[in-house]
């Protein structure tokens, strides 16, 4: 029996959804000693800061340009010295990033609906993550806000899945980590799930998902 509608579509944050953004810390220990959990931190706020204001500005830069600005701030914040060869580093890690241990037998449950990613990323870097990760044969479709020129939440994002998948909002299910992601996808009429990995409280937005998750492997359950 084909799924319901509602089922049919999935699409997938990347970053801290499907790849831990946090996987970083080992490169960012290496260079920093006694550093690295609190650059990856803060390195990530000001990553995700800067995605917003570039979007209320009206200025795009893609995600590598932000990521790498976003390192060099943290660095000032924390006085780091950080050399362009401890750049280049610290940014190719971003290529590279670990897939939580879940996604790729999840996605594998998934199999017979179109399964997506949807992410502020840039093509090139989540390109080579997905290939490091080997998702590339799992997706249907790889997703980045460069075809548009602003973040996610702005709901033209969300709109460009639903184009780009053939399906009514209605029809799509969203999976991300980000509760501000998931409000945003759910005030524009995606069926929302929040993996709430780490027990974090929701932000007050006025919009809630369908379901709260500890785990993407509980996912699949929620669709039979």
């Amino acid at each position: 029996m084909d799924p319901p509608p509602s089922q049919k579509a999935l699409v997938f944050d990347a970053y801290g959804t499907l790849f831990d953004v946090h996987s970083v810390i080992t490169e960012c220990e290496a260079l920093f000693p006694g550093k690295g959990a609190s650059l990856s931190q803060l390195w990530r706020g000001k990553q995700l800061e800067y995605t917003w204001l570039r979007s209320l500005m009206g200025r795009y830069a893609d995600f590598s340009a932000i990521t790498r600005a976003a390192l060099s701030t943290a660095c000032n914040v924390l006085r780091l010295d950080l050399s362009d060869a401890a750049a280049r580093r610290l940014m190719d890690a971003y290529l590279v990033l670990k897939a939580f241990p879940d996604v790729v037998d999840t996605l594998n449950r998934l199999h017979g609906r179109k399964l997506a990613i949807l992410s502020n990323g840039s093509s090139a870097m989540l390109d080579a993550v997905v290939r490091h990760a080997g998702l590339d044969q799992l997706l249907d479709a790889v997703l980045s806000v460069d075809a548009l020129r602003i973040f996610k939440p702005h709901p033209s994002v969300y709109a460009y899945a639903a184009e780009r998948l053939q399906a009514p909002a209605g029809a799509i299910g969203f999976v991300s980590s980000n509760f501000w992601d998931v409000a945003g996808a759910t005030s524009f009429g995606f069926r929302t799930f929040w993996i709430n990995r780490t027990g974090a409280a929701p932000d007050d937005l006025g919009y809630q998902p369908v379901a709260v998750l500890s785990q993407l492997t509980e996912l699949p359950a929620l669709l039979a």
